[in-house]
């Protein structure tokens, strides 16, 4: 008769399902996990120790770098925090910018998980499909803020600029033809919100080829449903939100329950699950990709017909065009202090939390009146989500801790902050 023995694996820090940098200790009986215990911290760049070194406005782009599939979001937190503690108002057309870009990185995060934990289960074509989509979207956020990725668009009192007249285009090259690149321009050869436009217009369908590559298909199914249940009552004890939460059957959505800028005025419904499985929570991404491309297109149409400012006319807090910089005296002034010392908060504290694409992300912050943060403190959406790992895979199958990572849609930045 064979032996039964008990197994400690180490999963990850370098396996490629354990998303870069966890670490999971699994205590197993043969292929079963008895318990597993996340370790975390091999990531951690300081972030809420660093705010504290820079001025308000040299501390938004560490934001970006936190969870770094979700940049403007995270942004969005923290500049709400600042104008709730400075009192500045923000330009309605700034509003609409800052949710039309805040859903625009919903459905980047959103692709990237779904073509990772497609990848992870054993699906590749999805992977592709996905970032077939995200670069679409990278375009629209360099055309925008000059970066792909690491955009500091989002300021205190507004954002960095207005959308430019002009979408940029392909050229030819040397592996690029004049035929082929004229194809690939067809749809950009108007502004950057004619380009989004395009892109809500097209984007259902690509949706639906995603679903028709995975909602019905057996082994996809195999792998998630009946995996990683969290009943509602328990991913309300544990501090899950988002689709985490939403896949568990609990309608809580801080768009809807505490709207923020402009999302009072947005048409959207919030998806929701019933069995709390892995199968519910793609249902309910899946879904939410579909409600923020309305989104969306709802903020196109209110930007084409509603020019103004961008950001706000205080310039103790947002510096004035370099045009008036460059020809008034007291303009250039408001700009050198603005970029050497960057402005004062009054004394106080503030919390503000915004529907990020993986749950609730919060800044606390506490001012004393200086010109840098006293103290930063980050509500991580994906920290309460890895704590319940142990929970959620206990009798699961080795496989089945893969399907669960991907399931929580985690990444290390914002848990090791």
């Amino acid at each position: 008769m064979a032996e039964i023995k008990n197994y400690t694996l180490n999963f990850g820090p370098q396996h490629p399902s354990a998303h870069g940098v966890l670490r999971l200790v699994l205590e197993l009986d043969g292929e079963v996990i008895q318990r597993a215990d996340p370790h975390i911290g091999l990531l951690h760049r300081a972030t809420e120790k660093l705010a504290e070194t820079r001025t308000f406005i040299q501390a938004l782009p560490y934001m970006d770098r936190l969870d770094y599939v979700s940049m403007m979001c995270n942004e969005h937190a923290y500049v709400l925090a600042i104008e709730k503690l400075l009192g500045v108002d923000v330009p309605i057309r700034a509003q609409y910018l800052r949710v039309m870009f805040s859903e625009i990185t919903r459905l980047l995060n959103h692709l990237l998980w779904l073509g990772a934990h497609a990848l992870d289960c054993g699906a590749m074509t999805v992977f592709l499909y996905a970032f077939r989509e995200r670069e679409d979207l990278f375009d629209v956020y360099e055309a925008a803020s000059g970066a792909r990725m690491h955009a500091a668009y989002f300021r205190p009192g507004g954002v960095y600029r207005d959308l430019p007249d002009r979408m940029p285009q392909y050229r030819t090259s040397s592996v690029r033809g004049p035929r082929e690149v004229e194809a690939m321009n067809a749809n950009r050869q108007g502004s950057v919100l004619d380009f989004i436009d395009d892109f809500t217009k097209r984007f259902p369908k690509y949706v639906d080829e995603y679903e028709t590559l995975l909602t019905d298909n057996r082994i996809w199914k195999q792998r998630t449903v009946g995996i990683g249940v969290v009943s509602p009552e328990r991913a309300l004890q544990m501090g899950f939100s988002g689709p985490m939460l939403r896949g568990s059957g609990f309608e809580w959505d801080l768009r809807k329950q505490q709207p923020y800028d402009v999302y009072d005025r947005m048409d959207f419904d919030i998806p929701v699950g019933k069995t709390g499985d892995c199968y519910d929570r793609y249902l309910v991404r899946v879904e939410e990709m579909r409600q923020s491309n309305r989104i969306i297109q709802q903020c196109v149409q209110w930007l084409r017909a509603n020019p103004g400012p961008v950001i706000t006319d205080n310039h103790k807090v947002a510096p004035p065009s370099r045009t008036r910089m460059k020809t008034s005296m007291e303009d250039l002034i408001h700009h050198f202090k603005l970029f050497s010392e960057g402005f004062h908060v009054p004394e106080g504290e503030a919390y503000a939390a915004v529907e990020h694409p993986k749950g609730e992300f919060g800044i606390y912050l506490v001012s004393d009146g200086a010109n840098k943060p006293f103290r930063l403190k980050i509500r991580a959406p994906g920290f309460p989500h890895l704590a319940a790992m142990d929970e959620m895979s206990r009798g699961h199958m080795i496989a089945d801790a893969v399907a669960i990572i991907g399931t929580m849609d985690i990444v290390f930045g914002e848990i090791d902050r």
